[in-house]
């Protein structure tokens, strides 16, 4: 009897143990305090430095970071950067790392950064996970070359100049032209290597005018800015009073938020100022969006554009650049930029483009209505608004003269007329400039011949 009790009471214990470690070794495994994963670094295998600026360094783990070290070696000294033991534990940490003070007569042209970097896991005997890695830094303190070949005399408000450039460095990583250090404006590959081109705008909704600077980096942050010298001229602004009716609202504003796939307010007020504001900044995000990623690139070395012509028979109806009030039950409620010229003429008339290009959007826009863009290279592109009906699809390559839709009275208006507008890399510049082939002559094509004869010279 007691040899029974015995060895039931031994069949316990085994059971007991054996449940035990199974759930010893699961907690082990499955339990968040045990993780397995060695910390991870934002460094690659090879990166660029140029010993001024501060590197920034990501540290990140599963778990918690409970060290870290950071070496420095030149191929003549080895120093320690930084090190910590960290107090307050954190899973992610971000390091801007100094470099040492260099010598005068020493230049380092690659130099090593050794990470040793520790978590607080209980894996590996409560030792926790490590990383250690070693990263070959290449050491580059030249700045980019970024010179200013040639640009047009002046800039409108609300209009364009072209800048032509000279941009080299080994180790090139961006470069682009900026408005008030707002605004980014591509440059083209252009004539010969090294070379680039671009047409910039002054936003007209920029009222002031801080400067145009030319911009380079490199992959190690150095950085070369270069004023781009230009004569401005202000806009003077024609306001324009317009009368807002239950009647627009209710067939215009209604229908056009709906199409769009906004919810319609119950007020008079919040409906058009959601249709002519919140619809209106998302039209003009799209229309900039689709421009600069459809943007022919190729390199240039001639300007074949005409001057764009007018809708036939049109009248014009509206200019470029009048800033908009908006009233209703006598109470100004909006204002807005009109972005274009207005041409009326018969019902459903032609639409011809001026240019060849190719067709980058054919879709309903808000309140632009249905909407055709072509794009023509040099970072141009045309807005066709309000068609009713559209003769070429999305990709399809235009011919200067061919028929691509027909006027129309879709989107934010009443009547058929065309919204006709030219875009400098997604933004609405004004027209009148693109239709004065003197202009072009002068601003643009006489701009590219000098700068040839700049680079041809060299």
């Amino acid at each position: 009897m007691n040899r029974k009790k015995n060895d039931k009471a031994i069949k316990l214990l085994v059971y007991i143990f054996i449940i035990t470690i199974i759930s010893t070794l699961a907690f082990v495994f499955l339990s968040p305090i045990f993780e397995k994963n060695k910390p991870k670094t934002s460094l690659g295998s090879e990166l660029f430095w140029n010993l001024k600026s501060p590197l920034p360094i990501n540290l990140s783990d599963d778990n918690e970071i409970k060290s870290y070290k950071i070496t420095y070696n030149d191929g003549k000294r080895t120093i320690i950067l930084d090190t910590k033991v960290i107090s307050k534990q954190k899973g992610s940490l971000d390091l801007n790392i100094i470099a040492p003070k260099q010598d005068i007569m020493y230049h380092p042209k690659e130099v090593t950064l050794k990470l040793e970097v520790f978590d607080t896991s209980k894996w590996n005997f409560f030792k926790g996970n490590s990383l250690v890695k070693e990263v070959k830094v290449k050491v580059d303190n030249i700045r980019p070359i970024a010179n200013v070949i040639t640009n047009s005399y002046l800039i409108r408000q609300g209009g364009s100049a072209v800048v032509i450039a000279q941009i080299e460095d080994e180790n090139l990583k961006d470069f682009y032209v900026s408005f008030n250090n707002q605004d980014r404006f591509e440059l083209i590959p252009f004539y010969k290597d090294n070379y680039y081109f671009a047409i910039i705008a002054w936003p007209i909704f920029r009222e002031n005018f801080e400067g145009v600077n030319l911009v380079a980096i490199d992959e190690a942050k150095n950085q070369t800015i270069t004023k781009v010298p230009l004569y401005i001229k202000s806009l003077k602004q024609k306001i324009d009073d317009i009368k807002i009716s239950d009647k627009f609202i209710e067939k215009v504003s209604k229908n056009v938020l709906s199409k769009s796939g906004y919810e319609i307010p119950s007020d008079g007020t919040e409906i058009f100022i959601k249709e002519n504001r919140d619809l209106r900044e998302q039209n003009v995000k799209t229309i900039k969006e689709v421009s600069l990623n459809y943007m022919n690139k190729e390199k240039i070395s001639n300007f074949n554009l005409k001057a764009f012509r007018r809708l036939p028979s049109g009248m014009k109806f509206a200019g470029f650049g009048e800033r908009r009030h908006y009233f209703y039950n006598n109470e100004k409620i909006d204002e807005a930029w009109h972005l274009g010229m207005d041409w009326g003429s018969i019902k459903r008339a032609k639409i011809f483009t001026t240019n060849a290009g190719k067709v980058i959007y054919n879709d309903y826009l808000g309140i632009y209505g249905n909407t055709v863009i072509i794009d023509h290279k040099y970072g141009l592109s045309s807005l066709y608004a309000h068609t009713s009906r559209s003769n070429v699809n999305l990709n399809d390559n235009v011919k200067a003269g061919q028929q691509i839709a027909n006027t129309g009275s879709t989107g934010a208006v009443f009547g058929d007329h065309l919204h006709f507008g030219v875009l400098v890399q997604g933004i609405e510049v004004d027209p009148k400039e693109w239709m004065d082939r003197n202009w072009i002559k002068l601003n643009v094509t006489n701009t590219i011949s000098q700068a040839k004869k700049v680079i041809d010279s060299k």
